[in-house]
This record gives C-alpha cells, structure tokens and sequence, in this order.
C-alpha cells in the first residue's frame, strides 16, 4: 500500500486537531458529559472511523480496508477492555465525577504517546526482521492464556503494579482532591494530590495495554499508515464511552474471554505468517515452510466480528440473569433491632423489596408510638 507524504501530513494533521478540540475545547472545564453529549460524539467518532475505512476500499481495495476494519473493532475492543480497567482505577481512588474527565483525556492522550511509540519501533523491528512475528505471535498467545485464566471481569482481577505502589508509598500525597491539580502547596511544603497516583495509574495501564495491542493489529496488517490511523479511532470517543456506558461496562463479563480467543487467533496467525517468511537457520534450514497456510484478511474480520458479537450477546445474557435473580434477604438481629438497606447492602444482600420494605416499616410504627407515650 502507497501512501503519499501529503496524505500522511493530512491524516496525522485532522487526527490531532480533533483530538486537540476534544482536549482543549471540549474538555477544557471539568464536568461529567451528559448521555446526549456523550452519544453525539460517540456516534460522530464511529462514522468517521467508517467513512475513513470505506475510504480506504475506494483508494486502495478492499484488502486494505479489510486490514483496517479488522484492526480498528479489534483496538477498539482493547481499548474498551482498557476503560474497565480505568474505571475500577476511578473507583478505587475515589475520583470525583467531575473530575473523572480530565483524568481520561490524560489517560488516553497517554496512550496515544505509547501506542505511536510502539507502533514506530514495531515497523522498524518488522522491515528489518522477518522471525519478529514469532515473538509477536508467542506473546499475543500468553496474552490470551492470562486474559482466559482471569474469566470474567472482575475488581479482583486489577492489581496495583509496582510503579502505583512505589508512588504511593514514596510520594508525600495529601487525602483530597484540589481540583484537577497534581501538586498543592501546604504548609511550605509541596505535596502531590491524589489525581498525581490516579495519572500514574493511568498512564503505567496504558504501556501495559499498548504491549498487547501493537503486536495484535500487527498480525492484521503491517501497514504503519492502518496501524495509526486503527489505534487512533480507537482511542476516540472512548471518554464519552466511559460516562455513556458507566456501571453497564461491568456488564461485559465475558469481554476478557473473547479478546482472549481473538489474540490467540491473531497469534497463530502470526506464527503461521512468521512460518511461511522464515529466514531462521535453525528452523527448516532458513527455508520458507511453503506448507503453512496464509489467512485471508476476510477470514480474520468475520472471525473477529463473529467472537466480539457471540462474546456481547453472552455477557448480557448473563448480566440480565444475574439482576432478575432474587437477593437473599439477610435475617434481622433481634438485639440490633431491624436492619436497614444500607447495612443490608454492606452484607451483600442488596436493597429490600417492596413487601420487606413495607413490612419493616410496620414493625416500626408502634416503636415510635410507644416512644412518644412514654
């Protein structure tokens, strides 16, 4: 695939002037987006990256366009992955609703710093060495082991790296936020807010996240041009993704099992590309292993398409079971009196039903009668 310079300069040059509107025109005051606002943009953000693809078929052919649709929803998917990930970080550290903006636009600028820094050195490393895709390939392989062996998504499954507790431990911190400001000054003393450790954590998850994800649109296409322009429509509209989906992301318990099946996949069909370009002299003496089989960026689409939709239909199915499954009511002390929704909660029971509700709240009138008599 030729790519001019000139389209090159355009395509970086559009990209970055959106995601600049984005960061300093949209996201230039902390505020929680509303679902309109969030949906508009979303919306906006996928038929762009469309139009781009279809683009690509008219200029280019549909091999290409393939190549790029296959690696956009398989970013895309990561990317979403990603944003759990995110989203049990703001849990974790308490971040203010309104502040919760200015974090993600950091986080994914991080991770468009990250991702063009991979995807830079993944070309270099691919034009100079052909036994490069072994190694993508074996890696996108125990990715998908350790995505498999965690199941479903989970609080449980996020654990804080090293870099996060370093911080941690090592950084003078206050307790509470000061807007959206990393340093605040007490006492004479400069000290880092929390939204400090919420950006490192944010931005160590993103280098972790772009080691899976270059390797993985690699196996798609080695076109740098798709490479780039699939990781940055991935990236877009993903902050109005967190707000839009919110606790419905959690819904997607079977996420990490089907990106699981989609990068073993990838990796396979990386190690069989890597098979049929051997050069290594150790392996069928430096010879092309002619019988390992090429498949077709058409196969790659459908199959991804096909594991992302099965892979939906499965969580929701589940998450809907889950809800209409009934909670167990926790039994009440007799010395503590009766026990309310919150401290029901807490026992993992859920909120009461209507008829617990209206039972408890007759318990407690004449309580409150008697009270008043005496």
């Amino acid at each position: 695939m030729h790519v001019a310079d000139y389209v090159w300069y355009i395509t970086v040059g559009v990209l970055l002037a959106l995601l600049a509107f984005d960061v300093f025109v949209i996201g230039r005051r902390p505020h929680e987006p509303s679902t309109k606002e969030s949906a508009r943009a979303i919306i906006f953000y996928v038929s762009l990256a469309i139009v781009f693809g279809l683009g690509v078929w008219v200029f280019s052919g549909g091999r290409y366009a393939g190549e790029f649709f296959a690696g956009w929803l398989t970013e895309y998917s990561l990317s979403v992955d990603n944003l759990f990930i995110f989203l049990i970080i703001m849990a974790r550290f308490q971040v203010p609703r309104k502040y919760q903006q200015t974090a993600l636009l950091v986080g994914i600028i991080l991770a468009l710093f990250f991702r063009g820094i991979f995807i830079a050195v993944g070309a270099a490393a691919i034009n100079e060495f052909s036994w490069v895709f072994y190694l993508f390939g074996a890696f996108l392989v125990y990715t998908a082991i350790h995505l498999a062996k965690q199941g479903e998504n989970d609080d449980e499954d996020y654990k804080e790296n090293a870099v996060i507790r370093f911080a941690k431990k090592r950084l003078n911190a206050t307790d509470e936020y000061n807007g959206v400001k990393l340093t605040v000054v007490q006492n004479g003393k400069r000290l880092v807010t929390p939204m400090a450790i919420v950006i490192i954590a944010l931005g160590t998850t993103d280098l972790l996240f772009a080691l899976d994800s270059i390797p993985a649109i690699y196996g798609l296409t080695q076109e740098p041009f798709l490479v780039f322009a699939a990781n940055v429509f991935a990236l877009m509209g993903l902050r109005q993704l967190y707000f839009l989906l919110g606790d419905l992301l959690r819904r997607l318990v079977y996420l990490s099992l089907g990106l699981s099946v989609v990068l073993a996949f990838i990796g396979v069909k990386l190690v069989l590309h890597a098979m049929h370009e051997n050069e290594l002299p150790f392996i069928n003496g430096g010879e092309h292993i002619k019988w390992a089989p090429e498949i077709p960026i058409w196969v790659s689409l459908g199959f991804i398409i096909v594991t992302l939709g099965v892979t939906t239909l499965l969580s929701l199915h589940k998450s809907r079971n889950m809800q209409s499954t009934p909670a167990v009511e926790a039994p009440a002390d007799a010395e503590a009196g009766t026990p309310t929704n919150a401290a029901a909660t807490q026992a993992g029971g859920g909120e009461l039903d209507e008829a617990t509700r209206a039972e408890l709240e007759g318990l407690k009138a004449p309580e409150q009668s008697d009270t008043k008599k005496s």
